[in-house]
């Protein structure tokens, strides 16, 4: 079998960051305010995947009780065990995930493309170079943008920014960039603009995703957000 190097751990220590830029200064009013996220919260890369694909179109919740009923299954040592499963089996383990016929077959499909690609193995996939690992992830159905850079950040530790709808919601209503920015665009704002700095990377989005599931949803609460004195003026969501 083929020799990679390890992979980082998936939850690594909220580093500091002493910038003056307001990226660092929200990073640093969150991470005091809420402290360290430890997040993605599970144990192996190949969960970190798994729960990438099920988490899509659904709350974390429901997306981590399919994980868990894998991971009761004995299913998340190899990435073989869930390919071998019944489509029908693996379809009743993730039906908590939502769309569970749909999300099965997606993460059968990422599965047989590990173990074409990488042997079978996140530590494969680590291997590669960036812009190649994340093309090949995005030719898979219904591996996207956002579902790619999960996988690649969080499973594989590639220095990749992960955007998601609160990235873009916080960005535009704090002064970071225009909300309306695609995917793209957002990704290179930060990837140009924090250090080069994996555990950084992870838990700003981190902080991101706390925020925006606790004060900045569609309809804001602002009040006793970490983040309220930045927000931008006119906005809605009460005082600051």
């Amino acid at each position: 079998m083929r020799r990679f190097p390890p992979l980082p751990p998936v939850r690594l220590p909220a580093p500091a960051w002493t910038g003056s830029t307001r990226a660092a200064r929200i990073y640093r009013a969150a991470l005091s305010r809420l402290g360290p996220s430890r997040w993605w919260p599970a144990e192996t890369p190949l969960e970190v995947c798994a729960g990438a694909i099920l988490a899509q179109n659904t709350s974390w919740r429901g997306a981590s009780l399919a994980v868990e009923n894998l991971k009761k299954a004995g299913l998340l040592d190899r990435s073989e065990a869930i390919t071998a499963l019944p489509p029908r089996k693996l379809e009743d383990l993730v039906r908590p995930s939502g769309y569970f016929r749909q999300k099965a077959r997606r993460l059968v499909i990422f599965l047989d493309w590990l173990q074409e690609t990488c042997g079978g193995r996140v530590e494969g996939l680590a291997a590669l170079p960036l812009e190649e690992a994340r093309a090949s992830l995005l030719e898979l159905e219904g591996i996207g943008p956002e579902t790619a850079d999960s996988i690649l950040c969080y499973g594989a530790g590639k220095l990749v920014f992960v955007v998601d709808a609160y990235t873009r919601r916080i960005g535009g209503r704090h002064g970071l960039f225009q909300g309306d920015l695609p995917y793209e665009e957002i990704r290179a704002w930060f990837e140009s603009r924090l250090p080069p700095d994996l555990a950084l990377y992870r838990e700003y989005h981190a902080l991101l995703v706390r925020i925006g599931a606790g004060w900045c949803r569609t309809r804001p609460s602002c009040k006793g957000c970490p983040l309220s004195r930045f927000k931008k003026p006119g906005l809605p969501g009460g005082n600051p």
